[in-house]
C-alpha cells in the first residue's frame, strides 16, 4: 500500500491495550465501555459521552434521542456523507436541504432562516473537513425557532471554536471513529452531550432500547429486563473502546501534524492562481480531517476529473468530498431534489479536490504531493509517485 494511504496509526500501546481486554472476561458490555465514555468526555469537556458503533449510529441515536419521527423536517447541509440526512429518513423525518458557504463549504447561516417551516424540528451542522461552524450564529437561530442543534462534528474531533473545544458546541455532538478519522476504534462513533436525559435515551437505543445491558443484570444478579424503546444493536466492544482510550491520548500531537501540514499546503498554493484552499476562519483551530482545494482551471485545457486521474494513477489518492446529497439517485427520486437546489455545493462539487492529509505523511511526502500537482498544472512532466 501507498504510504500516502495508510491514514490510521497503531503503536503497541494501541495493540497491548486491545489484547488485554480479549483476555478479559468482557469483550462487550463491559467495564472499558464507560471508562471510553467518560474518557471522551473529558477529553472534550462535555458533561456525557456514548459510544456507538459507528458515525451513522451516532447520527442516528442523536435523531432518535430528538424523537424526530414522520412528519418533521430537519435542516441539513448540501455538502456532506449521506450519513448525515440518512439519520433524518431512518427516523422517518425529511432532510431540507441547505446550501453552503462559498468560501467555507460549512451550512450557510443566511440561507437556513428562508428553510425554516412549522414541521422543521433540527438543524444538524457538519464541521466540514474539520473546521467547526458558526456556532454562534447557529444558536441564535435554533434558539429563535425552538429547534435543536445537532453537531456533525465526525471530521473535527480535536478542533476549537472561540476557544470553546467541538463537542460541546451543540445539543447533540456526532463523532465518527472510522480508521481514516483523527483518530480510530476501527469502526465506532461517539454522541457528547451535556443532557444525562438524552444520554441515556441514547445508551438504551444502542442496545435494542433495552433498559439494561448484560454486565449490568450479571452485577445485580437478575434476569429481568424491559425493553422501553425500539432501538437498534449499535453497541461498540470493550476491545474497541480500550483502542479508543489509547489513541485518545496521542490526538493531540496528531491535530499539531494535521495542522503543521495544512501549512504547508496553504503556503505552497499561494504561489499559483490554479489552487485555492478553503477559507478557514480566524476564530477557529481547524482539526483538518481534510485538505480541500478549489481548481481553479478557468486558463488550463484540463478540468478536476483528468487531474484527479492523473494524480491517481501516479500513487497520490487524492479524492473528491462529496457529491452535494440532494443529488444522489435516492434523494432525486424519494423527495424530488435536483440540480439548481443548492448551486454552491453543486459547483463546488465541479472543481473541488482532497489533499493527502494525516499524521503518518512526512514533510517529504507532504512536498512531493505539493511538487507534484504544481507541475501538473503548469504542464510540466510529472515524476512518478513511489
Amino acid at each position: 500500500m501507498s504510504r500516502f494511504l495508510k491514514a490510521q496509526s497503531i503503536s503497541d500501546r494501541d495493540i497491548e491495550a486491545v489484547v488485554e481486554v480479549l483476555q478479559s472476561d468482557w469483550l462487550t458490555t463491559g467495564p472499558k465501555v464507560g471508562e471510553f465514555e467518560l474518557a471522551f468526555a473529558d477529553f472534550v469537556g462535555a458533561k456525557e459521552a456514548v459510544a456507538v458503533s459507528s458515525g451513522t449510529a451516532a447520527l442516528h441515536a442523536a435523531m432518535f434521542a430528538l424523537d424526530i419521527q414522520s412528519g418533521d423536517e430537519v435542516l441539513v447541509p448540501a455538502v456532506t456523507f449521506a450519513a448525515t440526512a440518512n439519520c433524518v429518513v431512518y427516523q422517518g423525518g425529511t432532510p431540507v436541504f441547505v446550501d453552503v458557504d462559498a468560501e467555507t463549504l460549512l451550512i450557510n447561516p443566511e440561507l437556513l432562516e428562508e428553510k425554516i417551516t412549522s414541521k422543521t424540528k433540527a438543524i444538524i451542522a457538519v464541521d466540514y473537513a474539520g473546521q467547526p461552524c458558526d456556532y454562534d450564529s447557529l444558536q441564535i437561530i435554533a434558539g429563535k425557532h425552538n429547534l435543536s442543534l445537532v453537531a456533525d462534528a465526525c471530521h473535527a474531533l480535536g478542533g476549537k471554536y472561540k476557544n470553546r473545544a467541538v463537542g460541546t458546541l451543540a445539543k447533540l455532538s456526532t463523532f465518527s471513529l472510522h480508521p481514516v478519522k483523527n483518530m480510530t476504534t476501527g469502526e465506532g462513533g461517539v454522541i457528547t452531550t451535556s443532557d444525562s436525559d438524552l444520554a441515556e435515551k441514547m445508551r438504551r437505543f444502542r442496545n435494542h432500547g433495552i433498559n439494561s445491558d448484560h454486565r449490568q443484570r450479571e452485577a445485580l444478579g437478575t434476569w429481568y429486563y424491559e425493553m422501553i424503546d425500539l432501538g437498534y444493536n449499535y453497541r461498540l466492544t470493550d476491545f474497541q473502546c480500550a483502542l479508543g482510550m489509547s489513541q485518545l491520548l496521542r490526538l493531540p500531537e496528531w491535530i499539531a501534524r494535521r495542522q503543521e501540514i495544512a501549512t504547508k499546503y496553504t503556503s505552497a498554493f499561494a504561489e499559483t492562481p490554479h489552487v485555492e484552499p478553503l477559507g478557514v476562519s480566524s476564530d477557529v483551530s481547524h482539526a483538518y480531517h481534510l485538505f480541500v482545494v478549489h481548481l481553479r482551471l478557468e486558463e488550463l485545457e484540463t478540468n478536476r476529473d483528468e487531474i484527479f486521474n492523473t494524480m491517481r494513477s501516479n500513487g497520490l489518492p487524492v479524492n473528491v468530498h462529496y457529491i452535494p446529497v440532494h443529488l444522489h439517485p435516492f434523494y432525486r427520486t424519494r423527495f424530488g431534489t435536483g440540480t439548481g437546489l443548492c448551486p454552491v455545493a453543486e459547483a463546488a462539487c465541479e472543481d473541488n479536490l482532497s489533499m493527502p492529509i494525516h499524521p503518518n505523511l512526512d514533510d517529504e511526502d507532504v512536498e512531493e504531493a505539493i511538487e507534484f500537482i504544481l507541475e501538473l498544472l503548469e504542464g510540466k512532466p510529472c515524476l512518478l509517485i513511489s
